[in-house]
């Protein structure tokens, strides 16, 4: 069942307006140096963000890191880099297929197993950055959205969740895309996420 609020905590935007989801998964071991070690390998596979569909599978979304010059890049991520996403199913007209989103805040806390340690990662609809003569936001959420994408360690457990806020369609678009984004937020709002995220948080998860 769906909670009756969203979930606070620190750095995730406060929800105002529209649907929200908070998506998590958890695993649990005995042994804390082996709760150090899966969180390292966890880290790692949360900041590879090409290689998020491989954990999936192929009827998943398709995610790839972009600088803010439009060029696919293969690193860690940084504030003011692009995801494209290529979702199942008919994309965006006006972004040839895909939908983009920006990196807007990213911050990691380590205590060094003294309490919680966590990587958090948000994203807030944008622009395609490949296309230097348009200002408008190619994604079904409009950019009062955010997806936050955080990772968790305690003493005998990680966790991988993703936190949706804010989510209204996009309606400053072409017509075929404002149709597009209504069916696809639609289905968000019933919580029919055409972003199957616990695919992906059971996925980061899956060594």
């Amino acid at each position: 069942m769906k909670p009756m609020k969203p979930k606070e905590m620190f750095g995730l935007p406060i929800q105002k307006k529209g649907s929200y989801h908070d998506t998590e998964s958890k695993k649990k071991y005995v042994a804390p140096e082996r709760v150090d070690q899966v969180f390292n390998k966890l880290r790692e596979r949360l900041m590879l963000i090409n290689n998020w569909k491989s954990y999936c599978g192929e009827g998943f979304a398709d995610f790839k890191l972009f600088d803010s010059k439009g060029e696919m890049i293969n690193r860690y991520p940084l504030i003011g880099d692009y995801i494209r996403i290529d979702i199942p199913g008919p994309g965006t007209v006006e972004a040839k297929g895909f939908d983009w989103v920006e990196i807007v805040d990213l911050f990691e806390e380590q205590t060094h197993g003294i309490c919680l340690d966590f990587v958090m990662m948000t994203c807030r609809p944008s622009k395609s950055p490949q296309d230097k003569t348009s200002e408008h936001i190619v994604h079904f959420y409009s950019d009062q959205a955010t997806s936050t994408f955080g990772i968790f360690k305690g003493r005998d457990f990680i966790q991988a969740g993703i936190y949706g806020r804010n989510e209204t369609p996009n309606m400053d678009a072409q017509f075929l895309d404002k149709a597009r984004n209504l069916l696809i937020a639609a289905g968000g709002m019933i919580g029919v996420s055409k972003i199957e995220w616990k695919t992906l948080v059971n996925g980061l998860l899956d060594f």
